[in-house]
């Protein structure tokens, strides 16, 4: 962007505030974000978070910034609850579907993966694995145990009382959160937390190691603060994740990070580890199926097996601030996939119209575009507002009298930011088969085609049953429309 561009403000969870985005190296954007416990498949709402954390590397990208993003794969060490308590979730995993955990965790990261491609999601510069960082993980304990932690049967804990502000990002929940946190006999605080956990006498995991501490694996919380440091270094830029992190695992993290770098209060967020903690608000599913506990959880090959293009599950996160909870619905699903499907359309159509060795370099100074342009950018820069972004690409879209070949340069740049795939998207690639659905695709098409004949031969009675007959199989039939035909979606 250029100098005139609005300044990028985020909201940084640990101040409460509105706050500059201004890098620790400058130029450079350096973020975290806490990544899946691969003991299941994903559900809609923890893919959420990563749609948010992608809109917030791309609008970085956007901003001029070099991104360095890192999000973590725990394939060990989270536990059954998330408030530190429970076993362990790859060891229960793996128990109970006779497996090894280490085919557990390679099955449930590589379906992960598959859902980050579906959902336009790119890749970050490094997917950190935390088997990989043990050894690192037991130097990290080992460099700030004397100071801030002490051993109990159970393992090494982490003293929440040697540490400056702890608990300031948890906001006024640290009641509710220790609540939730593990009672464990010797503790001093109640918030007291592990970083080594000890495999229990008379019992063998199938992922341990040896440390000062006894054979075991490491806490979860000692995880992030151990990569994120390794890979970006201290301070660094941005850490996101799930608002249901910053009431015990991000407060463990920082407390971690306080302690490992020797620093002090939180009256500077530097100290944390990173400059600004960003946190997405839930998604809301009022049956009930957003829990994984509930057996057929909303997967988002549920969404694809009804008929959905995961790009429509994106486009309905965008359309809300990610602050802000998000109710899902089959409705607001379904609305999400027309608009993306007019949007497609549109693009489509430009593409056909746009003569090649157009220059346009200068679109962003075009007199139509330009205003645009700074309201896009206006929106993105405001807390990645994303749902003002859309309208702004719908006016973009919807503009009369100028170059095809413009309009695409422009659209391009706001897609680049939103992520849906306008330029590479296909209306065919839309039209995804609803796994209940019975009828062929080649009988769709014999009856289409007899329609047309009917249709030809004026008898609209037999015009009119057959389209009958394939809206009670699911299809519509779109006369007029060069698609023909597309699924009813229930």
């Amino acid at each position: 962007m250029t100098d005139q561009s609005a300044p990028l403000m985020l909201f940084n969870s640990l101040t409460r505030a509105l706050e500059p985005f201004v890098p620790v190296h400058p130029g450079e954007a350096r973020v975290y974000s806490c990544g899946p416990t691969v003991y299941n498949y994903p559900h809609i709402g923890n893919m959420r978070a990563y749609v948010f954390a992608d809109v917030l590397g791309r609008t970085l990208s956007w901003k001029g910034y070099a991104l360095t993003h890192v999000i973590n794969i725990t394939d060990v060490g989270h536990l059954t609850d998330d408030a530190d308590a429970g076993e362990d979730k790859l060891e229960k995993a793996a128990r109970a579907n006779a497996q090894s955990i280490w085919d557990i965790a390679r099955h449930y990261t590589q379906a992960y993966w598959a859902d980050i491609d579906a959902l336009g999601i790119r890749q970050p510069a490094h997917w950190s694995i935390a088997t990989d960082y043990v050894p690192a993980m037991i130097e990290f304990a080992q460099s700030i145990a004397d100071k801030h932690c002490y051993e109990l049967p159970g393992g090494l804990y982490f003293d929440v009382s040697t540490v400056a502000d702890y608990g300031k990002l948890a906001r006024a929940a640290t009641d509710e959160g220790e609540g939730r946190i593990e009672q464990v006999e010797g503790k001093r605080h109640q918030a007291d937390f592990a970083i080594w956990r000890k495999t229990p006498p008379g019992e063998t995991r199938q992922m341990e190691w040896d440390s000062p501490w006894g054979r075991g694996a490491p806490g979860w919380h000692l995880e992030c603060s151990v990569m994120s440091g390794k890979l970006l270094g201290f301070p660094f830029d941005i850490h996101t994740g799930g608002i249901d992190h910053r009431e015990i695992h991000h407060p463990n993290e920082i407390a971690q990070n306080q302690a490992f770098c020797c620093a002090g209060s939180l009256a500077d967020p530097a100290n944390s580890g990173a400059r600004m903690w960003m946190h997405n608000n839930f998604l809301v599913e009022r049956s009930g199926k957003m829990s994984k506990s509930s057996g057929e959880f909303l997967r988002l090959q549920l969404l694809i097996d009804r008929g959905y293009h995961p790009l429509a599950y994106r486009l309905m996160c965008l359309s809300a601030h990610y602050r802000s909870e998000l109710e899902f619905s089959w409705e607001g699903l379904g609305a999400a996939l027309t608009r993306l499907k007019r949007m497609v359309m549109a693009v489509a159509q430009l593409k056909e119209r746009a003569e090649e060795g157009v220059d346009t370099s200068a679109w962003r100074s075009h007199a139509k575009l330009a205003p645009l342009v700074e309201r896009f950018d206006a929106a993105v820069s405001e807390d990645l507002n994303t749902a003002v972004a859309l309208t702004v690409l719908d006016e973009a879209v919807a503009l009369k009298k100028i170059d095809p070949a413009l309009k695409l340069a422009a659209i391009t740049a706001f897609d680049a930011v939103l992520g849906l795939n306008l330029l590479t998207l296909d209306r065919t690639a839309l039209r995804l088969r609803p796994k209940a659905a019975t009828i062929t695709e080649d009988e769709i098409a014999q009856r289409i085609a007899a329609r047309q004949e009917a249709r030809a031969a004026k008898d609209f009675a037999r015009s009119d049953a057959l389209r009958d007959e394939l809206a009670a199989e699911g299809v519509d039939v779109m006369d007029g429309d060069p698609l023909g035909w597309d699924w009813r979606l229930g």
